[in-house]
């Protein structure tokens, strides 16, 4: 199989995704991350667009075998922002020049309807500002009302596309849901990201390539990728953590099946490998979510263990991250970053 050939085929199939998933030969590799990073300067620019998170609930109603929030785990320390701490929150990150806010949480019913529609709406009012919802799968009638309260985006990861790998990691619950809630989401019009995990327990090449075909089926605005890491008290718990490799890997190959797309440099990815973010940027990535969230709650969103950066104050760890992005010659972008899908339209 000739590799450029491949590497410039408008459409891949699933084989042709798993062929690329499987390289080995260093020179191989380096020609799908810049082949990647070819497709991202295209469809995507130069700049790098910064989405300031904000994780204000580690309480969680789901039991997810690999998930450090899971309503089983009581080893972790329970903590809730009020509405005045978020909206807070907010105005550190507009101050810093960010224009994309990331609400993010486990799925905590006390933070109802109108609480959220109130904190998107004060946020909305005082900011011309971005408001990315990750808030787990919630009501119909609840993603509506946040739409009309101003939430732009919503980021619901679907985590695998195979069925019985989802029902297991999942506790029971359905791909089928997961699926009618991103076709709701994006009926209702919101840009809508989703994405999967790298090595978790049981997955395959196989399983990598039908995510991203998932991405590009359902025609998301953002596809995030990042590695499986084993949280503490966890039926996962003693697993190996995703490989960072294959991770890279299938961010390129999703960079070059989905083109037009936002695929952030993640955190997780960030914390197994120590150029990590550097690496994803260079191989297809255009987006980094720095951690605004503020201290004493900081370091008690563990979804996973070894967190790059939990314990550093936000203002430090913005400013590390600023010159980690300039040292490879890109630019941070100071618009909202929306979908490329819209603004090449």
């Amino acid at each position: 199989m000739n590799l450029d050939e491949l590497l410039h085929n408008e459409n891949l199939s699933r084989d042709e995704i798993v062929y690329l998933l499987n390289l080995e030969r260093r020179e191989e590799i380096s020609q799908l991350f810049q082949r990647a990073d070819e497709v991202r300067k295209k469809f995507c620019g130069d700049e790098i667009h910064l989405r300031g998170v904000i994780e204000f609930s580690n309480y969680c109603s789901c039991n997810c075998l690999y998930c450090g929030l899971r309503e089983d785990n009581f080893s972790i320390e329970r903590f809730r922002m009020t509405a005045d701490e978020i909206i807070g929150t907010a105005k550190l990150i507009y101050s810093h020049g960010i224009r994309t806010i990331v609400l993010q949480s486990g799925e905590d019913t006390i933070y109802d309807t109108d609480l959220i529609s109130f904190i998107i709406y004060s946020i909305k009012k005082e900011f011309d500002i971005a408001i990315t919802l990750s808030l787990g799968q919630r009501g119909f009638q609840e993603y509506q009302s946040w739409k009309y309260a101003g939430a732009d985006r919503y980021l619901l990861k679907h985590e695998t596309a195979n069925e019985k790998l989802y029902e297991k990691y999942r506790d029971n619950l359905k791909l089928a849901d997961r699926l009618n809630h991103l076709r709701y989401l994006k009926k209702l019009g919101y840009q809508v990201g989703s994405g999967n995990m790298i090595g978790m327990p049981l997955q395959t090449v196989e399983d990598i390539a039908d995510d991203i075909l998932f991405c590009k089926e359902l025609d998301v605005d953002m596809a995030a990728i990042c590695p499986f890491i084993p949280a503490p008290f966890t039926p996962y718990q003693n697993r190996k953590h995703g490989d960072a490799l294959l991770t890279l890997k299938s961010m390129a190959a999703a960079r070059i099946v989905l083109k037009d797309v936002h695929i952030p440099a993640t955190t997780a990815l960030d914390s197994i490998e120590e150029d990590g973010r550097e690496q994803g940027l260079k191989g297809g990535a255009n987006v980094i979510m720095p951690n605004f969230t503020p201290m004493p709650y900081r370091g008690k969103y563990t979804i996973y263990p070894g967190k790059r950066g939990i314990h550093d104050e936000p203002k430090a760890a913005f400013a590390s991250l600023q010159k980690r992005v300039e040292a490879l010659g890109r630019k941070i972008s100071v618009s909202k970053g929306d979908s490329p899908k819209l603004t090449s339209e």
